[in-house]
């Protein structure tokens, strides 16, 4: 008798399970980028020599879907850009200008994610546009995710060349590398 009572619960527990509403989608948590951490690091070349320095990255949000990059968007300081090596505000002031980055008309550069393909557990690449200058386009690269925690934050890092011609960036085509090597380093809270 209490096996016969045992499968009619385990059956009707089936039964109610199988009628009962399921979702399709985790629910995404959005994290606030953190401002005051993240930034795009960037080495430029020439025949001669190189520079480096980096741009903050103002604001933006990432979204995470089951532990797992799926989206987000980030705004970049074009005009906040930084110098790091010898060269420093000379320089600075030069690639801020109408000739390289024209930081007075275009003060800040977007970019949005589109689609995520993770490789790894802890890889993945992001395919996304790119506004720079006022020209959008398609830029790919591989993602390194560092940290996906609601406690702890969210961390990633890529790096690749960017083609600065893409966005109309030619001043010096022939002695500076038309390739800018990029390194973003980006946190959320």
């Amino acid at each position: 008798m209490k096996k016969i009572i045992l499968s009619t619960m385990v059956l009707a527990s089936v039964a109610l399970l199988s009628f009962a509403p399921t979702t399709g989608k985790n629910d995404v948590t959005i994290f606030t980028v953190d401002a005051a951490k993240s930034k795009i690091d960037f080495t430029g070349s020439k025949t001669s020599d190189f520079h480096t320095g980096y741009f903050p990255v103002k604001s933006g949000s990432i979204n995470v879907e089951g532990g797992k990059l799926v989206g987000g968007t980030f705004v970049i300081d074009v005009a906040g850009l930084k110098v790091t090596d010898g060269a420093g505000v000379d320089l600075a002031n030069h690639l801020i200008s109408a000739a390289f980055l024209d930081a007075m008309v275009f003060g800040q550069s977007t970019f949005t994610i589109k689609s995520v393909n993770y490789t790894r557990a802890d890889r993945a690449t992001v395919a996304g546009d790119l506004t720079l200058r006022g020209v959008k386009a398609p830029i790919t690269f591989t993602t390194y995710i560092r940290s996906v925690d609601p406690v702890k934050g969210f961390f990633a890092e890529a790096f690749f060349p960017l083609d600065r011609t893409v966005f109309g960036v030619k001043y010096g085509v022939g002695n500076i590398d038309t390739d800018v090597q990029l390194a973003i380093h980006l946190y959320g809270k």
